[in-house]
């Protein structure tokens, strides 16, 4: 190898960045080749009416060892932790749940769902591939002492864990639940979104590397070679006809695109490997955006602020009332964002939605124009039933009338693999041994200087979250530095660089 080897990333998402960081600290010469017009993947952030807003991530899942929340600290950027704040749901006929069934419904799904990551870990040898995470609510609630009201809302309510796997909770592994399970501690909205983060992020690779931008990766050359021999190149060609080479190179891209570009590689990836890619699944999941005049919400019906607290989460358990495709599931949860800290509190709800019930709505706005009148109007006929139900609401009350929407449409999106981040689905045999495979390339870094990273190879407690995704990019830095010895890698990086067993942490 050159003194000063070469470095190629596919991809500027966080794990990129950060693996480019640490590669550039490091001595090393690095190129990111980025398909898109910026940088940040799905760290994103749009405007809804005069608010900024964040398209992928906004949460920082795990407050504890987490580098995320340090930058976050460290940058400024405003966190709102919302536990404890009002909680309301609503039944399947749309009326308000009273409190005490409430708190009652809520204890049962969060204690459960403590006992499914617990159940996971201890039997997960044990558990059936086809046993969801569905199945073990079921089973759950009928050893409770619940009216069959009570055991169908809290049935209801737990299918809204959808909103965190990105689809159907009878989709979910119960077997490899555990894999689902985040970094302890608080999680956080990011309120003043993660611009700062990502900047803190970006900034040694956006004045040191070579971001290629608008290249989108369509083929990468790394024929079979020793350990000896260090001498080939590595060619990886793009959309625009531009071929490059390159010493060593990471693959950042979401594991949808793996999916779906697995023969971009010459020669084909090991079998084992392409395997793991196809094991693992990709979930959907939305955001909606919805912002009005004032918080209604806040309100009562003279536009007086209420002294009760208002609601933070609302929750619609199975909705009779909205009406929907009758095989798709239609729950929905929003957000309010008016009760973020100042000045970054705003009058829009955000509505979380997965699985089939999201692909559902964004296929009914992907054909059009976020600018047009359609637009607006499909997603006011699709939430309005919801939102109605929110206290204050008035239909004769402008201030209950949407001045500006925003869906989010990763599902439509190539490079972000039409998808959001991986899970664990009914059916997969070895979901813990695939994200090793992931997390190794199955051995090809070292033999042919091919390198994967992201979140769907992150540390088991931080897959799918950009933290994970920020340790994947760093770890496989310091992997590089090491193969080709260069820098001082024993003081920069992670603390442990060894390839985590399930159940462990790689921090």
């Amino acid at each position: 190898m050159p003194p000063s080897p070469h470095i190629g990333i596919i991809g500027a998402g966080i794990s990129g960045l950060r693996c480019a960081d640490i590669l550039i600290q490091n001595g090393a010469r690095v190129t990111i080749l980025e398909a898109r017009d910026r940088i940040g993947g799905r760290v994103h952030q749009s405007t809804v009416g005069d608010y900024k807003v964040d398209l992928g991530p906004n949460w920082i899942h795990g407050a504890g060892e987490n580098p995320i929340m340090t930058i976050a600290e460290e940058t400024g950027s405003v966190m709102y932790d919302p536990e404890g704040e009002e909680h309301v749901s609503y039944s399947r006929d749309g009326h308000l749940i009273n409190d005490e069934v409430n708190a009652k419904v809520q204890d049962f799904v969060w204690t459960t769902i403590a006992e499914a990551f617990k159940y996971s870990n201890l039997h997960g040898e044990s558990i059936p591939a086809e046993q969801s995470l569905f199945d073990f609510f079921r089973e759950r609630v009928q050893q409770t002492k619940f009216s069959d009201k009570e055991k169908q809302h809290s049935l209801d309510a737990c299918r809204l864990w959808g909103a965190y796997v990105g689809d159907q909770v009878d989709r979910q592994s119960l077997k490899f639940f555990r894999l689902e399970e985040c970094v302890d501690g608080s999680n956080f909205v990011v309120a003043s979104t993660y611009k700062r983060i990502l900047e803190h992020v970006a900034k040694t690779a956006t004045a040191e590397a070579d971001i290629r931008l608008n290249e989108p990766v369509t083929i990468i050359k790394a024929p079979p070679r020793n350990n000896e021999s260090r001498t080939h190149k590595i060619t990886v060609s793009t959309a625009t006809g531009t071929n490059y080479d390159f010493d060593e190179v990471v693959i950042t891209c979401p594991l949808g695109w793996l999916k779906q570009n697995t023969s971009a590689f010459t020669p084909a990836l090991p079998p084992r490997l392409e395997q793991a890619i196809n094991n693992i699944s990709y979930g959907r999941l939305e955001k909606v955006y919805v912002t009005f005049p004032h918080a209604f919400w806040q309100t009562d019906n003279t536009g007086t602020l209420t002294k009760t607290p208002s609601p933070i989460f609302a929750q619609f358990l199975n909705p009779s009332y909205a009406p929907h495709p009758e095989h798709i599931e239609w729950n929905q949860e929003c957000l309010s964002l008016a009760s973020l800290p100042e000045p970054h509190a705003h009058p829009t709800l955000l509505f979380y939605t997965y699985g089939d019930g999201g692909a559902e709505i964004i296929n009914r706005i992907s054909h059009l124009s976020p600018s047009s009148l359609e637009y607006r109007d499909t997603l006011i006929e699709t939430l309005q039933p919801f939102y109605s139900r929110l206290p204050g609401y008035s239909a004769e009350n402008p201030d209950c009338v949407p001045v500006a929407l925003l869906a989010t449409q990763w599902q439509k999106d190539v490079y972000a693999g039409n998808g959001s981040y991986c899970n664990f689905q009914v059916g997969v045999q070895e979901a813990d041994v695939d994200v090793e495979v992931l997390r190794s390339g199955d051995g090809i870094g070292p033999v042919r200087g091919l390198w994967f990273a992201g979140e769907h190879t992150a540390p088991f407690v931080a897959l799918g979250t950009t933290t994970g995704a920020f340790w994947s990019g760093e770890r496989v830095a310091r992997l590089i530095c090491r193969g080709v010895e260069i820098g001082e890698v024993g003081e920069i990086g992670v603390k442990d660089d060894s390839l985590p067993s399930a159940g462990s942490v790689l921090i």
